[in-house]
């Protein structure tokens, strides 16, 4: 089952013992697949909202950085990696440079991901501008038939009025995929957001948890967070919520965000949420990144995701 508007994910030759190496990329899902890997290679959104362009590219080097980087085995839980992953290719974009072309491609993420969990997947989404996430999010609420509560891991509150990539999260609420009151940002940045954006989701009773308060206790920040969410959850880890030290290939570097360590944390924890139905790596932009520094950390988020995925059956 292909899903609708999609084409193969571009792979190069996978070095040996990786984990890349068990992702199925067959036409159809394996039977025993538990996680689908789409790719969301757009950033138009980006440009509209005058960001760094590049985004559209960093599904291939995610899966690139993949390929070289990631053993079958988690050296702290002494164990392999066990979900069964199905590559389902990557949303082919709308043409165009519009709010027209914009909305096209949110239908076809949205056609795709709905197929995807219809067929009982989990899925992970690579991107791509952040705004996709409200398509992949818009589904994940049509498969579920009812509004989503979640969690975005990112430093900017993602709520503006106007198209691009910083709608993904008003947009959700405003079209009834979303209960803001089931609603977390973690990670705010300090002075990342308007008073009008901090006031706009606040009085709607989304919470707000900057990245200082974030950082003093990760995990109880997250599972306050995820209790709040609800039964039907989904979170969205922006990488631009890394520090700028770490992670410069992003839309919009961050001067002062997570450590590597302190994400996995974080998306381990995520991963081994039963009721998480919808998690993605959104904004890796490959053009601004020295190195590939910041692909391959989101290789080993992903990675960090499935050793706690591994974890859900215990």
């Amino acid at each position: 089952m292909q899903p609708p508007h999609t084409a193969h994910g571009t792979w190069p030759e996978i070095a040996p013992d990786r984990f890349a190496l068990t992702i199925a990329r067959t036409p159809e899902p394996p039977s025993h697949a538990r996680i689908a890997l789409l790719g969301l290679p757009d950033d138009l959104g980006v440009r509209m909202n005058n960001g760094r362009p590049g985004a559209a590219q960093g599904p291939t080097a995610f899966r690139a950085a993949l390929a070289r980087f990631g053993a079958n085995w988690d050296a702290v839980h002494q164990r392999p990696l066990t979900p069964a992953v199905w590559d389902a290719g990557d949303v082919i974009p709308a043409r165009g440079g519009d709010e027209k072309a914009l909305a096209e491609t949110h239908q076809r993420v949205t056609d795709a991901c709905l197929a995807l969990h219809r067929a009982n997947l989990l899925v992970v989404c690579i991107g791509g501008g952040h705004d996709l996430t409200f398509p992949a999010v818009r589904a994940a609420s049509q498969s579920a038939r009812r509004p989503m509560g979640g969690v975005s891991i990112d430093p900017h509150l993602d709520v503006r009025e106007t198209p691009g990539s910083g709608m993904a999260f008003r947009a959700l609420i405003e079209h009834g995929h979303l209960d803001p009151a089931s609603f977390t940002v973690l990670g705010a940045g300090r002075f990342a957001n308007s008073d009008a954006h901090v006031q706009w989701l606040a009085s709607r009773d989304g919470a707000i948890v900057p990245s200082e308060l974030l950082q003093r206790d990760l995990l109880a920040s997250l599972a306050a967070a995820l209790r709040r969410a609800g039964e039907s959850r989904f979170v969205s880890f922006d990488l631009d919520s890394l520090d700028a030290a770490y992670a410069p290939g992003v839309s919009a570097i961050n001067p002062c965000g997570l450590t590597p360590s302190e994400a996995a944390s974080l998306v381990r924890a995520v991963g081994a949420d039963p009721r998480v139905t919808h998690f993605d790596l959104m904004e890796l932009a490959p053009p601004h990144d020295e190195h590939a520094r910041t692909a391959r950390i989101a290789a080993f988020l992903f990675l960090s995701f499935l050793s706690g995925f591994t974890g859900r059956a215990e």
